[in-house]
């Protein structure tokens, strides 16, 4: 994947993410693209501002971009790397590829989905380890439930 073109659409996943923080949400985003770079859905993590704990940034982008005849030549741009859920989404409808804005303060299935043959570029994006970061340190009881931790 190219490097340059990745940045590019992260910042719209950015975006989502600073959206679901002014919502008083997790700070969380992600955009699903085509391989030209169109951009076909975007969302952010929703789990808090509507009580639905399936609410992710990925799903939310994914429904957001409708029905896709394949999946296999899209890329889903996330400032996070995906839980397991999430990665679970990607396994199941074959996106090809994913953009991670950090895996710092998550590791999630990163390596999970590159073993099943997905591309992952990690970008390690200071702004997405900062905003995270940030949030995490002041709700970490909210930050432990996202990830399914007591």
């Amino acid at each position: 994947m190219d490097r340059a073109k990745s940045e590019m659409m992260l910042k719209k996943a950015a975006e989502e993410a600073r959206a679901g923080l002014a919502e008083g949400g997790i700070p969380i985003g992600a955009a699903l693209f085509d391989s030209a770079g169109t951009l076909l859905g975007s969302g952010h993590n929703r789990r808090v501002q509507e009580g639905d704990p399936s609410a992710h940034a990925e799903t939310d982008a994914f429904r957001r971009a409708g029905r896709q005849r394949s999946y296999r030549d899209k890329i889903m741009v996330t400032t996070l790397a995906p839980c397991w859920y999430c990665s679970g989404l990607i396994r199941q409808f074959g996106i090809g590829a994913v953009v991670v804005g950090e895996s710092v303060n998550f590791r999630g299935g990163i390596d999970w989905l590159r073993e099943n043959g997905v591309e992952v570029l990690d970008l390690q994006s200071e702004d997405c380890i900062e905003l995270l970061r940030k949030f995490i340190d002041a709700h970490p009881a909210v930050w432990r439930e996202d990830i399914g931790e007591e």
